[in-house]
């Protein structure tokens, strides 16, 4: 078996080759994660871009750049306008061809690859395994800071890409949409110590915790990742909406359902961060949806 579309990855070994070509954008979208009193507390990870990233490589801001700091959520997608913008100003023009990884977890290239899709631009991927696939591979990497000339971008949006909390409340009832908790299963039942203010998830939603989709830091092979995409039920639906805490290991479970061809599948952006806020929408305990 293979992926529907294999061009959503590249692999080490084809990126090195891309390497000084006019129209390649390379960026490191690392944001570091740290356990807090809730959830995780978001940390920029330019400080470890800035010890080795990629040749040619410049570093997406995926905190405060490329969301809407506003929302007072943790990561939340801009408006077309300034999401445009910080497109374009990190050297982005609709003619290039860009690639996105991260040197902690693949999470956060699959992120910046769901915002650049959303916002129209088609010539984008996932390094696959990240930073940590290319050192193995003994690739070069360089330290401090790299940028490319700022351009013009002028968005196709595809809003079906994307949810919000009006479209999340309107798919529970839907035999149409499955909705997929991308969570651990303790996390998920309500069963573990992490939480995000409130215990459980949302009525309704299966749970496929992304690392199933993963081996080594790198999508699992094309026979394992239908497998367990078909055996939770996302294939066979018509319409998926990923979730998660902050909608970022949500793209994960969105990415593999893109690779095997779905032709429908959203994240809902607010996630859990944004449900737990407003004590009247249900959570559900347990391992049934």
């Amino acid at each position: 078996m293979h992926f529907v579309n294999p061009d959503y990855l590249i692999e080490p070994k084809e990126l090195a080759d891309l390497l000084g070509q006019p129209n390649v954008r390379i960026f490191d979208a690392t944001v570091s994660l740290v356990p807090a009193a809730t959830g995780y507390r978001a940390e920029s990870g330019l400080a470890r871009y800035r010890e080795a990233h990629i040749p040619g490589a410049a570093f997406m801001d995926l905190i405060r750049t490329f969301s809407d700091t506003t929302s007072g959520l943790g990561f939340t997608l801009p408006a077309a306008e300034p999401l445009a913008h910080a497109i374009g100003a990190a050297g982005i023009s609709a003619e290039d061809q860009v690639v996105l990884y991260s040197t902690g977890h693949l999470m956060w290239a699959t992120r910046a690859f769901w915002m650049l899709r959303y916002a129209g631009h088609d010539r984008v991927r996932v390094l696959n395994g990240g930073l940590a696939a290319w050192q193995a591979q003994g690739m070069p990497v360089r330290d401090g800071d790299e940028h490319y000339p700022a351009a013009t971008y002028q968005p196709r949006l595809r809003p079906a890409m994307f949810t919000d909390l009006a479209g999340m409340r309107q798919s529970i009832d839907d035999a149409a949409i499955c909705t997929v908790n991308a969570l651990s299963p303790e996390v998920y039942a309500g069963t573990g110590e992490m939480h995000y203010g409130r215990r459980g998830h949302i009525p309704g939603s299966r749970n496929l915790h992304y690392d199933q989709l993963l081996e080594d830091g790198r999508f699992a092979s094309p026979d394992t990742v239908h497998r367990v995409l078909s055996d939770a039920g996302l294939l066979a639906a018509p319409r998926v909406i990923a979730y998660c805490g902050g909608g970022i290991s949500a793209t994960i479970d969105a990415f593999a359902c893109l690779l095997m061809g779905h032709p429908d599948v959203a994240v809902y952006d607010g996630s859990m961060s944004e449900w737990v806020r407003n004590p009247d929408l249900p959570l559900k305990l347990g391992e049934a949806p």
